[in-house]
C-alpha cells in the first residue's frame, strides 16, 4: 500500500513537470517563497535543536546503550562504516560546492559584510563550515539512531513510522503510521534528485571543461541515463557488494584529490585557513544557528542556510535509513560522536583545501575563479584545479569522484526507498529498486528541465518541511522509549538485589 500511494504522488509530480514545466516551476517558486518567509525561523531552531539533543544523548546515562543487543558486535569496521555514511551522506554536494561556494560568499556576503574583502573571505569559509559541519551530521543522526534503536534493540520494522511507537502504539500500523511513511519516501525521492541534479550538472562542467562537450539540457539527459544504467546494475548486486565497494572507493579517490590538492596548492595558506576558520566557526556557532534578517528582509540566508537546512532534513530519511542499516553493534555514545564529528571534520578539512584554494588563486593570483562561479558554478571546480601542477590530472580524478559519488548515492537511495517501501525490509527485491532507480533519476530530469539549479533548490525546500515537524516529534518518541528502558533496567536491578539479599540471608 505504502509503495502504491508513493508511487502514484511522485509520478503525479513527475507528469507534472513533463507537461508544464513553466508552470511546475512558477508553482514551486511560490510555494518556496511561502515556506522561506513563513517558516524559516523553525528551520533554524529545530536544526539546532537536533544538534544539542544528539550531544545529550551521546553523553546522557544513554550513551552506553547499544544499538542491537548487549552483546551485538559491530556488522562493519570503523573505516567501511565510515566510508559507505560519508558516501551517502555528502558524496557529490562537498565536489560540487568545494569551491564554488565559498568564492560565491566572498563576492555576495551575508549582509553587513562587504564583498571581496578579507572579512568577507573569512566569513565566506566560516559560513561554509556552517552549512557542510556539525548541524547537516546532527539532522542525520536523528532518523539513524532512531531507526537503529527501534529496529536493531526493540526488533520494530526498519520504517520511519515504527519510531513513533512509543508515541502512537498500534496506530503506526494504520493512516498515521502509512503518512509518515510516504512523507519520508517523498522527501527521500526529492532530495536526492536534487544531489543527482547537482551532479549532473558537474559532470557536464567537468566534460566541457576538458573535453569541449557542450553544456546543455540534452547531454545532461544524456548523462543521467547513462548513470542509471551503472548505479542500477550496481544496485542490485546488494549492500555489501556494489554499495560497500563503491563506497571504499570514493573514500581512496577523494582522499588521493585532497591529499594532491593540499600538496600543489598553497599548503601553508590552507592550514592557516583550516585553523582561523575552526576558531571563528566556534565562537559563533549559536549566532549563525539562529541568524535571520527580519529588520532588512534579506534573502541570503533563505538563498543559503535555509536551503541547505531542508536539503538536510529531505536527504535525512535516506541518509539515516542508510547509516541504520550499516551501524548494528554501536553504542549510541560511540554512534553520535563518530557520525557527527568525523565526518564535519573531513567536511571543514576539504572546504579549507579546495575552498581555501580558490580564493588564493582569486585575490593573490588574480585568477578568475570569481568570474568562472558567475559564469557556471558547475566547472568551478575544474577551472581552479587547471591552475595548479598538474591541473588536467587532478580535474580528471576530479570528474571521477563526481561519477562514483553519483553512483553511490544513486544505488545507496534506491536501495533505501526499496526498504521505506516494503515494509521496512532490510533486502528489498530488485524490481522495485529498479522502479525506485528509474523514478529518481526522472525527477531530476523534471527539475532540471523546469528550473535548473534553482528548480532543483526549490523541491529539497517544499519537500523537506513537513518531514522536518515529523523529526521533531521522533526525538520526543526516541527519549520516551530511552527513559522506558531505563526505568525497566533499574526495576530489573532492583529486583536482582533483592533476590541477592534473600539468597544471602538464607545462606
Amino acid at each position: 500500500m505504502t509503495f502504491l500511494i508513493s508511487l502514484i504522488i511522485v509520478i503525479c509530480f513527475v507528469l507534472f513537470g513533463v507537461i508544464s514545466p513553466e508552470l511546475f516551476a512558477k508553482s514551486a517558486t511560490k510555494v518556496l517563497g511561502l515556506t522561506t518567509t513563513n517558516f524559516g525561523w523553525f528551520y533554524l531552531i529545530v536544526a539546532f535543536a537536533f544538534l544539542i539533543f544528539c550531544i545529550y544523548l551521546a553523553f546522557s546515562k544513554y550513551g552506553q546503550i547499544t544499538l542491537g543487543q548487549d552483546d551485538d558486535e559491530p556488522e562493519y569496521s570503523l573505516p567501511t562504516w565510515f566510508s559507505m555514511l560519508f558516501s551517502a551522506g555528502m558524496g557529490i554536494g562537498l565536489v560540487f560546492w568545494g569551491v564554488a561556494e565559498p568564492v560565491s560568499h566572498y563576492f555576495a556576503p551575508p549582509a553587513g559584510v562587504t564583498g571581496q574583502t578579507t572579512e568577507a573571505a573569512s566569513v565566506a569559509m566560516r559560513y561554509v563550515f556552517f552549512h557542510w559541519g556539525l548541524h547537516p551530521w546532527g539532522i542525520y543522526a536523528i532518523i539513524a539512531l532512531s531507526l537503529a534503536y527501534f529496529q536493531y534493540r526493540k526488533g520494530a520494522k526498519g520504517l520511519i513510522s515504527s519510531t513513533f511507537a512509543p508515541l502512537l502504539g498500534e496506530k503506526v500500523n494504520g493512516p498515521i503510521g502509512r503518512t509518515i511513511d510516504v512523507l519520508a519516501i517523498i522527501a527521500t525521492a526529492f532530495g536526492v534528485a536534487t544531489s543527482l541534479g547537482l551532479g549532473t550538472l558537474q559532470i557536464n562542467g567537468g566534460l566541457s571543461h576538458l573535453f569541449g562537450l557542450a553544456s546543455s539540457t540534452t547531454v545532461q539527459i544524456g548523462i543521467i541515463a547513462v548513470i542509471t544504467v551503472i548505479f542500477l546494475l550496481s544496485a542490485t548486486t546488494g549492500l555489501d557488494k556494489g554499495i560497500k565497494l563503491l563506497s571504499n572507493t570514493n573514500l581512496v579517490v577523494a582522499l588521493l584529490l585532497l591529499l594532491l590538492t593540499l600538496i600543489l596548492g598553497p599548503t601553508a595558506f590552507l592550514f592557516d585557513t583550516f585553523t582561523s576558520t575552526l576558531g571563528s566557526y566556534l565562537n559563533n556557532l549559536v549566532s549563525m544557528s539562529l541568524r535571520l534578517t527580519p529588520f532588512t528582509h534579506g534573502n541570503w540566508v533563505a538563498n543559503w542556510t535555509l536551503f541547505y537546512w531542508a536539503w538536510w532534513i529531505a536527504w535525512a530519511p535516506f541518509v539515516g535509513t542508510f547509516i541504520a542499516r550499516v551501524s548494528k553493534g554501536r553504542t549510541i555514545k560511540e554512534f553520535v560522536v563518530c557520525v557527527i564529528l568525523i565526518p564535519s571534520i573531513l567536511s571543514f578539512i576539504w572546504f579549507s583545501v579546495f575552498g581555501g584554494t580558490a580564493l588564493h588563486l582569486e585575490i593573490f593570483d588574480q585568477a578568475p575563479i570569481g568570474e568562472a562561479v558567475q559564469k557556471d558554478i558547475s566547472t568551478a571546480l575544474f577551472l581552479a584545479l587547471e591552475h595548479l601542477p598538474w591541473g588536467t590530472i587532478l580535474a580528471v580524478v576530479a570528474l571521477i569522484l563526481i561519477i562514483t559519488f553519483f553512483i553511490t548515492s544513486a544505488d545507496s537511495a534506491t536501495f533505501v526507498l526499496g526498504m521505506l517501501s516494503s515494509d521496512g525490509s532490510l533486502d528489498p527485491s530488485n524490481r522495485v529498486k529498479i522502479i525506485w532507480g528509474i523514478l529518481q533519476s526522472t525527477i531530476a530530469v523534471v527539475l532540471l528541465l523546469s528550473g535548473g539549479l534553482e528548480g532543483l533548490q526549490t523541491a529539497s525546500i517544499v519537500a523537506a518541511l513537513p518531514f522536518a515537524i515529523i523529526m521533531v516529534f521522533m526525538c520526543f518518541s526516541l527519549l520516551r522509549a530511552l527513559r522506558e528502558e531505563e526505568r525497566l533496567a533499574k526495576k530489573r536491578r532492583r529486583e536482582q538485589a533483592k533476590k541477592l539479599e534473600r539468597l544471602l540471608k538464607d545462606v
